[in-house]
This record gives C-alpha cells, sequence and structure tokens, in this order.
C-alpha cells in the first residue's frame, strides 16, 4: 500500500488563505443584487456612467420602487428625469434624417435631460439650478424625486448636486428609475425634455 505524500506547508499556507479569503467574501457586503457593495465616492461619478451605483447618498433619502408608487400616487413628490439625450452630431451628411431616441418615463415626471454628468458646464449648471428653482418655485424644501435607469449613476449625480450645491432639502434618490418601474407593471408616458 502507497503512503500518500504529506501536503508541504506553502500547499497549507494557499488552502488557508483560500479558505480565509472564502469566509471573507461570504460576509462582504453587497447591493442585494448578487455582486460587492459599491463605496460611496468623495465627489461626482465622472465617466462609466452606466455601472452598479452605491446603496446610499450621503444626506439623500434613498427609495425603493415601492415608496416611489406612493409619493407619485400621492402627488408628494416633483420626479425628476435626468436620463442623458443625444445630440444629432454636427457632421451629418446632408439630407440625412434624425430622431431623437425615443424615452418613456414615470408620468408626470419633468426631463432635465444631461444635467447628471459629473462635469457640468456653465450653461448646463445654469439650466438645472433654474429649472429646478422654476420647478419648485424657488422652494429648497419640495420634494424631489431624481431617477434615471437602474445601473445609472447619472441620477446619483444630480441627486447630490442638487442637495450638496444648490442647498435642497428634501432630495430623494430612486435608483431602480424607469427600469424598475416598469418592471413593476407600473405605467411609463412617452418624455419630453424640458427646454
Amino acid at each position: 500500500m502507497s503512503k500518500r505524500p504529506e501536503p508541504s506547508l506553502s500547499r497549507l499556507a494557499w488552502l488557508g488563505m483560500a479558505g480565509l479569503a472564502a469566509v471573507l467574501f461570504a460576509f462582504a457586503p453587497t447591493s442585494g443584487r448578487g455582486e460587492a457593495a459599491v463605496p460611496e465616492p468623495d465627489g461626482y461619478r465622472m465617466d462609466s456612467f452606466r455601472a452598479p451605483t452605491p446603496a446610499t447618498l450621503r444626506g439623500v433619502r434613498v427609495i425603493d420602487t415601492g415608496e416611489a408608487e406612493r409619493l407619485w400616487r400621492e402627488k408628494a413628490a416633483l420626479f425628476v428625469d435626468v436620463m442623458p439625450r443625444d445630440v444629432k452630431p454636427a457632421n451629418l451628411p446632408a439630407g440625412t434624417i434624425w430622431r431623437d431616441k425615443p424615452r418613456d418615463h414615470l408620468p408626470g415626471s419633468v426631463w432635465l435631460a444631461n444635467v447628471g454628468y459629473g462635469a457640468l458646464s456653465p450653461e448646463m449648471n445654469a439650466y438645472f439650478r433654474d429649472r429646478l428653482g422654476a420647478l419648485t418655485e424657488g422652494r429648497r424644501d419640495a420634494a424631489l424625486v431624481f431617477y434615471c435607469l437602474t445601473d445609472c449613476w447619472m441620477s446619483w449625480n444630480a441627486a447630490r448636486r442638487a442637495q450638496g450645491e444648490y442647498g435642497y432639502t428634501n432630495v430623494i434618490w430612486y435608483p431602480a428609475g424607469s427600469d424598475g418601474w416598469a418592471k413593476a407593471g407600473l405605467p411609463l408616458e412617452k418624455a419630453t425634455p424640458l427646454e
């Protein structure tokens, strides 16, 4: 009968580290969708906007679809869609027909397109600030629900800017966005950007 070889020290160390990694992974925080939780950045998200988002936003209330539906049905908040809008390319050949990509959003929402980027031009920053001021009639305590799509940093950035830079005190973030709303069987309507 042959004797089984004794495991080497390096093999034992490797097995121990693999076991430790498995235990740590099992207890790592997750987003609820199976992947590791995304930490909040110190600033705005500047690129790769379609990616998993944090579960939180400091100073902002985060809601799920059930709470979003309640606020919507009670007309207890202004819903602000910040989905970006494609810009017509300047170099299209003459005669080319350009059609905006259609956008469906929560009924009664206001679509402030392109305000969720990490860096805004002075014109876009003024547009965002001015439209929020007009929509809320200057009330900094108005309830504002920001959304876009699931796994979209645009709404995270916009909510953070409204709360941090513009001083709104009742900012709400709905990270599931129009995708989560539609998945729940709730109605959508054709959106038109607010000029």
